[in-house]
């Protein structure tokens, strides 16, 4: 029998980026919130500091501030006829854990969608008609602006410090920054971090053949840095440890570097670390939700947290699990196509490719993804599809800098994998290899989703969440496409050899690619085509708001940390402004 403990305001599940936002926001407003985090508490000044930060092996290589697959996995399968198996080891994507979760290990590129993206689907019907849209294609618009979301995304910049310069000012193009970016109320909090020697040579080249090559907008302060929470942040060491690892110069955003610090001193807040939240109490005949139920991981016990709203803000998989296990709204059937909960998962398509340049020392053990150099001119709506055979689009980068001294090694092609030979390349490279990456779109297809596993449990004793994923061929089309522009730029730089590393036919869930995942609990404009309405509040519970990439009708070009927080700042202050004076539906369907 679980222990029922004293109603609280607010519950919020999962202190990550967006947990983090709601339970400051909430607490500003006055309201008491606890947070409820499954992993140990993460403290910079003990956790984070020098040396053992600098641990390659520990962070990039054993995943030490990755999620336990032995608590808690998922299954995976390409296809519906297929047997799922469990993730043992996370690869692909690297799900985080603790306060923080994955905002502390990630590469901190911190983007807008485009305000195209937002009306995806009219956008598309408009310009090549309605009839090429493969029926296949579940994509939808959002049910929300770019215009709408801007000053959120402003201050979500502000929250994070974000270093990057403007491309497009007020509707005012600023040269130097991302031409095709939608209009901003402001400029960056900071300037761009320095440039690594290969961003420089690729913007060089890029340039040389007419695209608008432009600094990556970096979430991390290129110079000490007071945020909106009165939080200070250090400056960017360009230490070269970075993905997968946290910041020792508090520098790189995080909620743990800059939410967290105000959330500690703030009265109306508690923290419960190792606390795994296993159900939501659903009252569904008065359509809300009465309290969380979780275990208490060091001590085995089970606790009922009442609470008047509740935030479900964990990562894409664990969202979609608990409203699936719940039994809040109806699940994705793939061979009906009704339902919604589970629809419209979607990933990131990277592919990578590495030059050499034999006569040039690119100092790669400084830096950071901050470094890079980025062309957007075939992103998404920037360029016209006609006869292309694909939809979607995507950015290119280039950088040498932040190359940790193991995970930052490249070979020339035919290069052994292990041995003498290969020691004697990686040294021989190591400080003339510049690296490139291509990040694509993924639109939805109703193939590609998330349901209940029949076969296996977690340690709770529930069902394990089931994926079912494999990229399309709209993906590997536009991949296609992206790679052979990233070739001519790579071939204007002058190297004396390179690789393009093309994705392999079918997804694997073993070398990594990106924690770039989206759907599942997508938002919309009415409950037949969504999960949540446009203030992420779910159609089914009045009092449950459900935060993160989960809501995403289908992933664009970019990274989605930027618009995660946008959406997070944009449903705490609807929460604060309006449902607090009458708690009810926010939009009526």
């Amino acid at each position: 029998m679980a222990k029922k403990l004293k109603e609280v305001d607010v519950v919020v599940i999962g202190m990550g980026w967006a947990g983090g936002v709601l339970a400051r926001e909430l607490t500003l407003a006055g309201l008491t919130v606890v947070g409820l985090e499954r992993g140990p508490d993460r403290r910079p000044a003990e956790d984070f500091a020098l040396p053992g930060i600098r641990d390659e092996l520990k962070y990039q290589q054993r995943l030490e501030l990755i999620g336990d697959n032995s608590i808690d996995t998922i299954t995976f399968r390409n296809q519906s006829d297929q047997r799922a198996l469990p993730i043992r080891r996370w690869g692909a994507f690297l799900p985080g854990e603790g306060v923080g979760g994955t905002g502390n290990h990630w590469g901190a590129l911190h983007w807008r969608y485009l305000p195209e993206d937002f009306r995806l689907r009219t956008a598309l019907r408009e310009r090549y008609g309605a009839k090429a849209i493969p029926a296949t294609m579940t994509i939808q618009d959002w049910p929300v602006t770019y215009d709408e979301l801007e000053p959120y995304y402003d201050r979500f910049d502000k929250v994070c410090g974000v270093s990057g310069k403007a491309g497009n000012l007020k509707g005012r193009k600023i040269d130097g920054g991302n031409p095709f970016e939608g209009p901003r109320g402001d400029e960056y909090p900071n300037k761009p971090v320095a440039p690594s020697e290969g961003g420089l040579m690729f913007a060089a080249a890029a340039k040389n053949l007419g695209y608008h090559p432009f600094p990556v907008p970096f979430s991390a302060a290129s110079a000490a840095y007071k945020n909106i929470y009165g939080v200070t942040m250090g400056a960017c060491q360009q230490c070269g440890f970075c993905s997968r690892t946290a910041c020792e110069a508090n520098a790189k955003a995080s909620s743990v570097t800059t939410i967290m610090p105000a959330l500690r001193q703030e009265p109306k807040f508690e923290l419960r670390t190792r606390a795994f939240a296993s159900k939501l109490l659903y009252d569904k005949a008065a359509k809300r939700v009465t309290g969380v139920l979780y275990t208490d991981l060091k001590t085995g016990a089970e606790y009922e947290q009442p609470a008047n709203i509740v935030i479900l803000s964990a990562f894409v998989f664990s969202n979609t699990h608990m409203l699936l296990h719940s039994g809040i709204g109806q699940p994705y059937d793939h061979k009906t196509g009704s339902g919604l909960v589970g629809k419209n998962y979607c990933y990131q398509f990277e592919a990578p490719a590495a030059a050499f340049f034999p006569t040039k020392e690119l100092n790669p053990y400084m830096g950071a993804p901050g470094g890079a150099f980025i062309v957007d001119d075939f992103n998404g709506p920037n360029f016209d599809h006609a006869g292309l055979g694909f939809f979607g689009g995507g950015y290119f980068s280039g950088s040498s800098g932040g190359s940790p001294p193991i995970d930052g090694r490249s070979v020339p092609p035919g290069t052994p994998a292990w041995g003498s030979q290969w020691k004697r390349e990686t040294v021989k490279w190591y400080d003339h290899a510049t690296h490139f990456n291509t990040q694509g779109s993924v639109y939805a297809h109703r193939d590609n989703y998330m349901d209940m596993d029949p076969a296996y449990r977690d340690a709770l004793g529930r069902p394990l969440l089931r994926l079912t994923y494999n990229a399309t061929d709209n993906d590997h089309a536009m991949s296609r496409y992206l790679l052979t522009k990233l070739e001519g730029i790579i071939k204007a730089m002058g190297p004396s050899h390179y690789e393009l590393r093309p994705r392999p036919k079918n997804f694997t869930v073993v070398p990594y690619q990106s924690t770039h995942n989206t759907g599942g609990t997508i938002m919309g404009t009415n409950r037949g085509n969504s999960v949540v309405n446009r203030y992420l509040q779910t159609w089914d519970a009045h009092n449950l708001f459900v935060m993160g990439a989960s809501t995403f009708p289908q992933q664009h070009g970019y990274n989605p940390t930027g618009t995660l927080g946008a959406l997070a700042l944009w449903s705490a202050a609807k929460i604060t402004k309006t449902y607090l004076k009458n708690p009810g539906p926010l939009v009526h369907a």
